[in-house]
Parts: structure tokens; C-alpha cells; sequence
């Protein structure tokens, strides 16, 4: 890993602990400490979302005319001031635009991240530098939210906008780690670089991607990925475990306990597993490890074990979520990045991450469901879960194998010369299948 990379690393770390430092605090903050109120508090989550609603669409464009550096200089400086606004903030007004900052800054700087990760790596490398980038996020978040509750207090406001504080300024550390990145300029990043004429390369931007049959199966698939996972774990898994497993808010914690500590723990045991294998097909079995989670969490549900197994089965829902989040983060976002066409790999990195923050924002829709219904709401997303594997199985035929597989570039270059002419071949379908318009 060279210097830019590490550096890199590093800010993803710092971007994680931001949002782990405050994110879990802030409905308490606003409800509670300021006393405006549940409904207020939820009206701040709204905000935060459309927030990156509103800066994601733009932030592709950006970041492949004027570079990722920039970007993610510019978002980490708003994250800052809307960190520092939040934690001074005391009316419903001023909070509401803090959140609507704050947001739009976290938001953005992850795909300007992801494509700082995409022009220092190279189709070989680029699956283990994303398993990397998400160990380091959950590693980030898992230490800001601790941290961050050691310091919080309900009885003093003080101990809040202090936090806040805290967090504004790990935002300009990101950006002064960030400035000092060199990026590479070498003939192997073509396929990563901007080109001086973007408008060659993307195309009518947002009109060519959704001309890309491949991206849109992916973006597709994505959707129903982070609807069933992401955007079940604190609404609608949370309000079946409570309601209908009878899980305490402890025994929940130790479930997003799990959740993390199978993720780092299995990251990159993991990664030696996936890393040779199509990606469509490792997709596929996340969507069967995640049918199996869902079984065991309606099992947690039925009433006929003790408490002590309801809370064993639904711990163990959360583990085996985060087993399939762990072969996730090696596969999805280098895919993106292999179908980008040239100078659009910021386009189709924040395109991905607009689909993320949809599902996201949509994931609480499960929680009427899970709280009053949880036979069928546990139902629906096993269904869900197999549709995962059907559309990641359907996803695959839209891919070149390269694209599939990005171990067979080396293996390639492994046999030598005499590999070389079927290579060429093998190259040439791929351009045609990574270019959306001949798609």
C-alpha cells in the first residue's frame, strides 16, 4: 500500500468516526437536550438525508472535471461548519440547516473517497483496497461511537456541543490528510483519470448511465441490497426484535455489537474467499446467507424458545448480516468502478451512493410492518433476500468476464505472451460490454 493509499485509508477512518461520534446521539440531542421534541428530532433525520439527496446527484460531474482531492476537501469543510452549527444550534430552524449540511458533506465525500481509492489502485489491486476502506469505516465507527458516548450527557448540553466540536474538527484534520495526497499519474490509471474534455468521456452524463444496461441491473440490485440490510438494522429489524422477539434495547446493542465485530473479525478471511471468484455469484450467496438471517430472525420471533434464544437467534441475524456486508464491500464498489467508462468513474461512484442514500432513506417504511406484523414482515424479506441472488445471477450475463472475475486479468498475465491473443479478444468484448452506449 503506498502513501496515498494509507493516507486515504486514514480519511475514510476519520469520515467513519465522524459519523459514528454524533449520528447515534442525535435524535437524544435534539428531543431531549434542546427539548423540541420526537417529532422535531425525526424531522432532523429527514434533513440529514436530503441533504445528500440533494448534493449527490451534482457530485459525480464534479469530481470528474475538477478531480476527487477538491471534493473532498470542500465536503469535509461543510461537514465541519454543519458539525459546529448542530452542536450550537438550540431552535428547530438552525438545527434543520446544520443537519441539511452536515448531511450533504458526509454524503459527498464518500464517492469523492471511492474514486481516490479507484485511481490508486489497479484492477488487480482494487478489491482488497475496498475490503480495506470498509474494515476501516466500521473500525471508525465503532470507536467514534463509543468514544462518543463516554463523552455525552444528557443532564449537560455542554458535553454535546462539545462533541460536536470534536467532530467539527476530526472534519478539518480529513481535509488537511486529504490535501497532502499526491495522486498518481501513470498510464495505468487511464481507465480512472479524468480526461481533459470530460463531456468525451461521460457523455451526457446521468443520460449515458441509464443507457448502461449493466449499471442500472446494478444500481437496481444495490437498491434492494441496502433496503434489506442498512436500512433494516435500526427501523424495521430493530422494531420486530423489540416488539415481537421481545429483545431489549441492551440485548439489541450487543446485535449491532455482532454486526460489527463480524465484520472485522471475518473482513479478511473473507476477502481470500471472494477475491478469485465471479462476483456475481459471491452477490448471490450473500442474498442466501441473508435469507438464512431472516429465518433466524422470525425464529427469535415465534415465542416457543426462552428469552435467552430469542435474543441467541437474533444476535445471530446481525453476525450473519455483517458476514454478508463483509463480501460486499470487496465486490460492489470495484464493480462500479470496472464499468465506469473512461472519465466517468465519479459519475457512477456517486450514482451508487445516491442509490445507497434512497434505500436508506426508504428503509424505516419496514418498521409498521416489522412492529405489527412481523410473521409477514419476516416473510417479505426472505423473499426479498432470495431476489437478491435472482438479480445478482441475471446481473452476471450483463458482465464480461474480466468485469466478473478481475482475477483473470492476472492469471493472464501470469501465463505470459502466449496468452496474449485470447486476452486481446477477451479485452475487446469487454470494452464493447463497459461501454453503455454499445450495450
Amino acid at each position: 500500500m503506498g502513501a496515498a493509499m494509507r493516507r486515504i485509508q486514514a480519511g475514510n477512518a476519520l469520515t467513519a468516526f465522524g459519523i459514528g461520534f454524533t449520528v447515534p446521539f442525535l435524535y437524544i440531542y435534539v428531543a431531549q437536550v434542546r427539548g423540541l421534541g420526537s417529532m422535531a428530532a425525526t424531522t432532523a433525520f429527514v434533513a440529514f438525508a436530503l441533504g445528500a439527496l440533494v448534493a449527490l446527484p451534482f457530485t459525480g460531474r464534479v469530481i470528474d472535471r475538477r478531480g476527487p482531492v477538491p471534493v473532498v476537501i470542500g465536503a469535509a469543510i461543510a461537514a465541519s461548519a454543519g458539525a459546529l452549527s448542530l452542536g450550537l444550534s438550540t431552535g428547530i430552524v438552525p438545527i434543520l440547516l446544520s443537519a441539511l449540511a452536515l448531511g450533504a458533506g458526509q454524503a459527498v465525500m464518500q464517492p469523492a473517497l471511492a474514486t481516490m481509492i479507484v485511481w490508486c489502485s489497479t484492477p488487480s489491486t482494487r478489491t482488497r483496497s475496498f475490503a480495506m476502506q470498509f474494515f476501516m469505516q466500521n473500525l471508525g465507527l465503532g470507536i467514534g461511537g463509543l468514544i462518543g458516548g463516554q463523552i455525552v450527557d444528557e443532564s449537560r448540553p455542554g458535553s454535546f456541543t462539545l462533541l460536536f466540536g470534536i467532530e467539527a474538527v476530526m472534519f478539518l484534520v480529513l481535509a488537511g490528510v486529504i490535501a497532502t495526497v499526491r495522486m498518481p499519474q501513470v498510464a495505468g490509471l487511464k481507465d480512472a483519470m479524468p480526461q481533459k474534455d470530460p463531456s468525451q468521456a461521460g457523455g451526457s452524463g446521468w443520460k449515458r448511465l441509464l443507457r448502461h444496461k449493466a449499471m442500472v441491473q446494478l444500481c437496481v440490485l444495490g437498491f434492494v441490497l441496502f433496503f434489506a440490510c442498512y436500512g433494516q438494522f435500526e427501523s424495521g429489524l430493530a422494531a420486530f426484535g423489540t416488539e415481537a422477539a421481545g429483545i431489549s434495547p441492551s440485548t439489541l446493542g450487543f446485535a449491532l455489537a455482532a454486526n460489527t465485530g463480524a465484520i472485522v473479525v471475518a473482513q479478511f478471511v473473507v476477502l481470500r474467499l471472494v477475491e478469485k471468484r465471479r462476483r456475481s455469484r459471491v452477490i448471490a450467496l450473500v442474498g442466501l446467507i441473508w435469507t438464512v438471517a431472516w429465518v433466524i430472525a422470525g425464529f427469535s420471533g415465534l415465542g416457543h424458545g426462552s428469552a435467552m434464544m430469542a435474543a441467541a437467534a437474533f444476535i445471530t441475524t446481525y453476525a450473519l448480516f455483517g458476514i454478508g456486508e463483509a463480501m460486499l464491500s470487496p465486490t460492489l464498489a470495484p464493480l462500479v468502478a470496472d464499468l465506469a467508462p473512461e472519465g466517468s468513474v465519479g459519475q457512477y461512484n456517486s450514482a451508487f451512493a445516491l442509490v445507497k442514500q434512497m434505500a436508506l432513506a426508504l428503509g424505516p417504511l419496514g418498521v409498521p410492518l416489522g412492529a405489527g406484523i412481523p410473521m409477514l414482515y419476516i416473510g417479505v424479506f426472505v423473499l426479498v433476500s432470495l431476489g437478491i441472488a435472482g438479480l445478482a445471477l441475471r446481473l452476471g450475463k450483463q458482465l464480461s468476464p474480466v468485469q466478473d472475475n478481475p482475477s483473470l486479468v492476472s492469471r493472464i498475465v501470469a501465463q505470459g505472451p502466449s496468452a496474449s491473443a485470447s486476452a486481446s479478444a477477451s479485452v475487446s468484448v469487454s470494452a464493447k460490454v463497459a461501454d453503455p452506449v454499445a450495450v
